[in-house]
């Protein structure tokens, strides 16, 4: 174990490398930043890479059960995957949403650039994260070049970059906001474990983000676990949706409703056949003229009945758009497809 427990609070355990460059003061620092920079749950600003090679990743495949289910050539893919990709993003553009694309490059192979939220996070004291992965070929998903066009290009600061990839030596995992379901505003880290979320990764972000941590187990049908939280549930501002059933364990059930209910959300619950039409990966988003939006695939949204719409819609503005061949053939839709930039604009 290469952490000591200098015991601060539940909250913030303040472990941290023995030896390593952080110190109790640069901690507390942090967390008096991060008193002072008050995150919104939702950003109008969202982060999409653009596939150059996209197709169903072989690597992944084993814990993701959701995909390869297309059985075009990885060229079709490819195609259809930038198609969708474009009427996506028109359709959030169209809805107010700054969107920064960004191209992924042809080398080295990444089949899922598309899904940047599992290697990067944006805060609002500053702070990106970068996380480790499961992977081998994903991991080449982390580019600092992204990182230094926002910055450079479009006016974000970024204060700290803290990288969590160091976890992958140990084979402990946590893709990004696909594992963490994150309520920003509360502070509270939902996380469903699998094989791509681990306890210790799950821990080091927590406590150096000053998170709290509401963790679980959770199946498909079948009982295969879930690989990503995000895939069986969202967190807005008042709203959350969730495949509850997918939570076998009763006590940690409870103890996920219970959090969401204490946090004034109105919990739409799904079935299994909904989670698997990707209803649970929807995000709710901001536009720039402060209107709220959920944006979801047009397969989930097809999924989901009238009474469960119309909730859904007293919340927020419900956008979608049709990513059939995305979801086939990476098992992953509208909600990994963005990452949300929540940084902070430089002030001139």
């Amino acid at each position: 174990m290469y952490f000591r427990d200098l015991g601060f609070t539940d909250r913030f355990l303040a472990c941290i490398p023995v030896g390593g460059a952080a110190s109790f003061a640069s901690i507390k620092e942090r967390l008096n930043d991060m008193t002072s920079a008050m995150e919104s749950q939702t950003a109008s600003t969202v982060l999409m890479i653009r596939p150059v090679r996209f197709e169903s990743n072989p690597h992944t495949a084993e814990s993701n059960k959701f995909q390869g289910k297309n059985q075009s050539s990885p060229e079709q893919q490819q195609i259809d995957a930038a198609i969708e990709f474009d009427g996506l993003k028109t359709v959030l553009e169209s809805s107010g949403i700054q969107v920064i694309q960004i191209d992924d490059t042809a080398e080295p192979h990444t089949p899922d650039a598309i899904f940047p939220n599992n290697w990067v996070s944006f805060h609002a004291d500053g702070t990106v994260v970068l996380y480790p992965m499961e992977a081998p070929n994903r991991r080449t998903e982390r580019r600092a070049d992204i990182i230094d066009m926002l910055s450079a290009e479009y006016g974000f600061q970024v204060r700290e970059v803290l990288d969590l990839s160091g976890h992958e030596n140990e084979g402990q995992y946590l893709e990004g906001t696909g594992s963490l379901v994150l309520d920003r505003s509360n502070r509270i880290a939902y996380a469903c474990l699998s094989s791509r979320t681990h306890l210790d990764a799950l821990g080091d972000f927590a406590q150096r983000m000053n998170y709290k941590v509401v963790a679980f187990d959770a199946v498909d049908r079948d009982g295969a676990p879930i690989y990503h939280t995000n895939v069986l549930m969202n967190v807005g501002e008042t709203l959350a949706v969730i495949c509850d059933e997918a939570i076998q364990r009763q006590d940690q059930r409870q103890a996920v409703e219970k959090s969401l209910k204490e946090t004034g959300h109105e919990v739409v619950s799904l079935s299994f056949e909904q989670m698997e039409s990707f209803a649970g990966n929807m995000l709710e988003l901001r536009s720039m003229s402060g209107d709220k939006v959920i944006a979801m695939s047009e397969q989930a949204r097809q999924s989901l009945n009238q009474s469960q719409l119309a909730t859904i819609a007293a919340h927020a503005k419900i956008v979608s758009a049709p990513i059939d061949q995305i979801e086939s053939s990476a098992g992953g839709s509208v909600r990994c497809m963005l990452a949300e930039v929540h940084l902070p604009r430089v002030s001139h």
